[in-house]
C-alpha cells in the first residue's frame, strides 16, 4: 500500500505553487528556446574546464515550468523513498495501519509533500534530476530563470548563460562517472532507513519539540535533522552532506573559471546573486533555516572552498581522483581540511 498519495502531492503542489512572471505565449517560447541554446553551449567549455568527459548520447537539459518540476520530482520522491518506507516497517516487525487508516494518512503525508514541492518550485533554477529507477535529465526551469534575471536587473542572455554552466557543471559530474548516482541514492535511502524513529524514539523527540523549536531558527541550524537525529545519525547525515558540498562547490568553481570568458557580467551577475540570497525577508529566512536551506547555501562555499584547496595543491586532475570511486570522496572532516584529502589519495 502507498505510504505517500504522491499523485495527490502533484495535485496540492500545482494548486499551491505561485505562478510564474506574467508573458505571452510568444515570449515563454522565446525563453525556452534560448535557455535551450544556453545549456548546449556550456557543454563544451564546462566539459573543457571540468577534464571530465560525458558521453555523447547523455540526455540533453530539459526546460520545464513550475507544475512540471513538481510532477517530475512527485515520481522521483516516489521511486527514492517507496521501497524505504517498505524497509522501514520490516525494521518495525512488519506492523502496518489498517487500509481506512493508511489511505487517510497517505493523503495527509501527500499534501504535506506537494507544499513543500510548491514552495521549491518557486525557488529552484536548476535541478540535476537522479530519478532513482528511471532516466536521469537536467532540468532547467524557465520562469524562475526569467523571474530572478528580472529581480536581479541583471542582463538576461548572460544569467541564462550562467545559470546554465553551473547546472551544467551537474549533468557532467554524473554522466561521466556513472557509479556516483546509484551511490547517493543507494546512501540516501539507508539513511532515510536509519533516521526513521522507532516508538521509545517518537516519545522522546516529542519530548523535545518545545525545548529544541527555537534552536532549528538560529543561524548555522541544519533544520529539523537536528531535531529527529542522534549524534551517530548525524554523523551519518555529515558524511553524506559531504558528498553534496563537494557537488555543488565543484558546480560553482567550474562555473566562475568559465565565466569570464563566456559571460561578460558574469562579476555583476555573482555579485547581486549573493547580495540576494542574504537579503531574504526575515520569514523566509526561517523557512529557510526550518528546511536545512540555509545549510544548503553554506554547501556552496564550504565545497568551494574544498575544490580550489586540493586544485591549488594538486591540479584539477589531481582533483579529479576524487571521482574514482566512493572511497575518494571526501570526508565530513576533509570538506574544512582539503590537505587531509590529499594526503589520504594522493599520500
Amino acid at each position: 500500500m502507498a505510504y505517500v498519495d504522491w499523485e495527490f502531492a502533484k495535485t496540492t503542489g500545482r494548486t499551491l505553487v505561485p505562478a510564474g512572471p506574467g508573458v505571452t505565449r510568444a515570449q515563454a517560447e522565446a525563453e525556452v528556446a534560448a535557455i535551450r541554446e544556453a545549456a548546449a553551449a556550456a557543454r563544451t567549455p564546462v566539459a573543457e574546464t571540468a577534464r571530465l568527459a560525458t558521453p555523447d548520447d547523455a540526455p540533453d537539459a530539459l526546460v520545464v515550468d513550475r507544475a512540471t518540476w513538481i510532477a517530475v520530482n512527485a515520481d522521483s520522491m516516489s521511486a527514492m523513498l517507496d521501497p524505504t518506507f517498505d524497509a522501514i516497517v520490516e525494521k518495525r516487525g512488519g506492523d502496518t495501519p489498517n487500509a481506512t487508516v493508511q489511505a487517510f494518512g497517505s493523503k495527509v503525508t501527500g499534501a504535506e509533500a506537494g507544499a513543500l514541492l510548491a514552495f521549491m518550485a518557486s525557488k529552484v533554477l536548476g535541478q540535476y534530476d537522479l530519478a532513482p529507477g528511471g532516466t536521469p535529465a537536467l532540468m532547467l526551469v524557465a520562469p524562475n530563470i526569467m523571474a530572478v534575471a528580472e529581480e536581479l536587473r541583471v542582463d538576461r542572455d548572460d544569467f541564462r548563460r550562467w545559470v546554465c554552466m553551473h547546472e551544467e557543471t551537474h549533468r557532467v559530474q554524473f554522466t561521466a562517472n556513472p557509479w556516483l548516482r546509484d551511490h547517493l541514492v543507494a546512501e540516501a535511502r539507508a539513511l532515510a532507513v536509519e533516521l526513521a524513529p522507532d516508538q521509545d524514539r517518537l516519545q522522546e523527540i516529542a519530548g523535545r519539540v518545545a525545548e529544541k523549536l527555537p534552536d532549528l531558527f538560529r543561524e548555522g541550524s541544519t533544520g529539523v535533522a537536528e531535531l529527529f537525529t542522534t549524534p551517530e545519525q548525524r554523523e551519518h547525515l555529515a558524511g553524506l552532506t559531504a558528498v553534496m558540498s563537494l557537488l555543488e562547490g565543484h558546480a560553482d568553481v567550474v562555473m566562475d573559471d568559465v565565466g569570464p570568458a563566456h559571460i561578460p557580467t558574469v562579476a555583476q551577475i555573482r555579485a547581486r546573486f549573493t547580495q540576494r540570497r542574504k537579503g531574504a525577508g526575515a520569514p523566509d529566512r526561517l523557512l529557510r533555516r526550518l528546511l536545512g536551506l540555509e545549510a544548503k547555501m553554506r554547501q556552496y562555499r564550504d565545497g568551494a572552498v574544498f575544490v580550489r584547496g586540493v586544485q591549488d595543491t594538486v591540479g584539477v586532475e589531481g582533483f579529479n581522483a576524487v571521482w574514482a570511486s566512493p572511497d575518494t570522496l571526501p570526508l565530513a572532516r576533509e570538506i574544512a581540511d582539503p590537505q587531509a584529502w590529499v594526503r589520504r589519495v594522493h599520500g
